[in-house]
């Protein structure tokens, strides 16, 4: 196993930024967008390759056609977690990336409904636990399950904070920002303890269901 530890300063309470301000209405069907002219003065513009019309803008596409669109992108699975009230709590997400190495940063969307968001917000800090193959099924009860979700479910912690027995990789982290996007948070945080197997084995999500990974 590989380890990276240090300790947590300061961890507190964050504040939830208010709801932002719903966008600007679209422009109306068949409205041109304003265009800039390139220095120098006005020029061609570009337009779409030969064969394939330029979709008019008259709206942007509507949820479920973004969840259909984002059902073609291959993620992992994970599970944020975080404690409230003294009592573990957690959610699984797939919407977790990195943000930076310098310095490091990670970052996790959540729901602005979400107990595990309250947690964060009231903790000031959260784990990631980043799920092997083999624990589809906490996946599935992380995702769906109502009351407790630890309930039976083996986990350790660091600073209080739970970790999932049997995870790929796990990582503690600071929260540094709560960032308000529409119905999200987007929750950045500073690891400052992470652990990694040496056999990596991912659950992977795509099209609406678990996949396996095959060797190239």
């Amino acid at each position: 196993m590989t380890t990276t530890a240090s300790r947590r300063a300061g961890a507190g309470a964050v504040r939830v930024p208010p709801a932002d301000p719903a966008p600007a209405a679209p422009p109306s069907p068949g409205a041109e967008p304003a265009r800039s002219a390139p220095s120098g003065g006005s020029g061609p513009t570009r337009s779409a390759p030969a064969g394939r019309p330029e979709p008019a803008r008259a709206a942007p596409v509507s949820g479920p056609e973004l969840r259909e669109f984002m059902r073609n992108w291959a993620t992992g699975v994970a599970v944020v977690t975080s404690r409230l009230a003294g009592r573990p709590v957690g959610c699984t997400v797939n919407a977790f990336t990195s943000v930076s190495l310098r310095p490091p940063l990670l970052l996790v969307s959540l729901a602005r409904t979400s107990r595990t968001l309250t947690a964060i917000t009231a903790e000031g800090g959260f784990a990631v636990n980043l799920l092997d193959r083999r624990q589809r099924d906490l996946a599935d009860r992380f995702a769906t399950a109502t009351g407790d979700r630890f309930a039976g479910v083996a986990h350790r912690t660091v600073d209080g904070l739970p970790l999932l027995d049997g995870a790929m990789a796990v990582a503690v982290c600071a929260v540094t920002q709560l960032i308000g996007a529409a119905d999200h948070m987007l929750v950045l945080g500073s690891p400052y303890w992470c652990e990694a197997g040496d056999d990596a084995d991912p659950a992977l999500f795509l099209g609406g269901r678990y996949r396996t990974v095959s060797p190239a």
